[in-house]
């Protein structure tokens, strides 16, 4: 069975942002999504440093969105996934609350002022990473469940990665800045293909119907995932090698197979279907700009936000809108109305900030702007519609 109910806790039942951790931490990230924008638009065009006044600019915004935003995603998934692969409860009630307060400590903390800001953020940062992995593995592990330690690990090596890069902020290691970020951005799209594998055309299937059977093939699983840690790893050691775009190349033929097997006309009959399956688009578009960046001179950006703009922000909007519908008693079949708009707002906003400097590059600094605009309408949005799920009890009655 995909899913399963935890067995029942004892005691008086915890508040309902606290029973299961998606409810926090996509609440919390939503809201940052925009938030986050918003604070490095303002840098951006005003030229203000960041909080963290000893972290370059383009770092501090490159670390929130890795470390505040795409991790707070990771944490209300697997929290939640791990208690319907296990049976048993990851962390609810005070220590979900303990989770959800550290990961908030580390982006405040930036920002008071006092000349301990950032190393106490580091400490609050690096103790969420390992609250997670704990909360995380130890079901796992009672469960003995180890086909999922490759996912889980991945939560360790992150935790790394942020060591990597605060040992970089205070001058303990001099390339642990674009080190741990461009290691843990690799990790975040390597869990985010993994789970797409898993999922989507599960989702696929479901949607369309009893009978349908899309195409996969486990040797294109492998190839794909073993070509993304040599791409991973060349990368790291050498940016923008021949070596690292000669593998983007074969990835984008990899992935691009693997996603054609999976379309059914479904798909763009349902919001919560498209916005993933676009968004797996936009990661293959990802590798293909990172070729052509090497081969054709292309703009190393546009291929680092074709991944992300496209593809984690698209992933991740749509994971947690339907993880949200199923896990709080409602039908993913009949989402909010307004969801339709707001991903649409999105996928402008990836289109924007990828596309149009290629057709229009004088006017570099307006797509930006506008690329960050429809960004903070979608994940606003989504916050406002959300919020109400989020924080009262499931619709049917059931805990969690």
């Amino acid at each position: 069975m995909l899913f399963r109910q935890p067995a029942a806790a004892t005691g008086k039942p915890a508040p309902a942002l606290l029973q299961r951790g998606f409810r926090p931490f996509f609440l919390l990230a939503m809201a940052y999504a925009a938030l986050a924008i918003g604070l490095w638009a303002y840098s951006y065009f005003s030229g203000a440093r960041p909080a963290a006044a000893l972290v370059l600019p383009t770092y501090w915004h490159a670390h929130e969105m890795l470390f505040g935003f795409a991790t707070a995603v990771i944490a209300g998934f697997l929290l939640t996934a791990v208690t319907n692969w296990t049976g048993k409860n990851t962390a609810t009630g005070w220590p979900l609350a303990v989770l959800a307060l550290l990961w908030l400590g580390a982006r405040v903390l930036p920002y008071s002022g006092t000349p301990y800001a950032l190393p106490a953020a580091a400490v609050s940062d690096l103790l969420f990473g390992l609250g997670l992995f704990v909360a995380t593995a130890r079901p796992l592990l009672q469960a003995r469940q180890w086909p999922q330690a490759g996912i889980i690990s991945k939560l360790l090596l992150l935790v790394l990665c942020n060591a990597a890069f605060y040992a970089g902020a205070f001058g303990l290691f001099s390339d642990g800045g674009r080190s741990g970020l461009y290691a843990a951005f690799y990790l975040v799209l390597a869990l985010i293909l993994t789970l797409l594998r898993r999922v989507l055309p599960f989702f696929i299937q479901g949607a369309a119907g009893p009978g349908v059977q899309l195409r996969n093939n486990r040797l294109v699983d492998i190839a794909g995932l073993v070509l993304f840690l040599v791409f991973a790893i060349a990368e790291l050691v050498r940016p923008y090698s021949n070596t690292g775009a000669l593998l983007a190349g074969v990835l984008v033929l990899l992935h691009g197979y693997r996603l054609a097997g999976w379309y059914h006309p479904i798909v763009f009959r349902r919001a919560l279907l498209w916005i993933l399956f676009v968004g797996y688009l936009w990661l293959i578009a990802g590798f293909a700009l990172h070729a052509l960046a090497v081969f054709a001179g292309f703009n190393p950006y546009l291929s680092v936000h074709a991944f992300a703009v496209g593809g984690i922000g698209m992933i991740t909007i749509g994971m947690m809108t339907r993880v949200a519908l199923g896990h709080t008693g409602r039908n993913v079949f009949e989402p909010p109305a307004a969801l339709g708009w707001l991903f649409l707002s999105l996928a402008g906003g990836a289109l924007v900030r990828v596309l149009l400097p290629l057709v229009s590059p004088g006017l570099y600094g307006w797509w930006i702007g506008l690329s960050m605009s429809l960004w903070i309408l979608a994940f606003a949005g989504v916050f406002l519609v959300y919020r109400p799920m989020l924080t009262a009890a499931r619709v049917d009655g059931a805990p969690g």
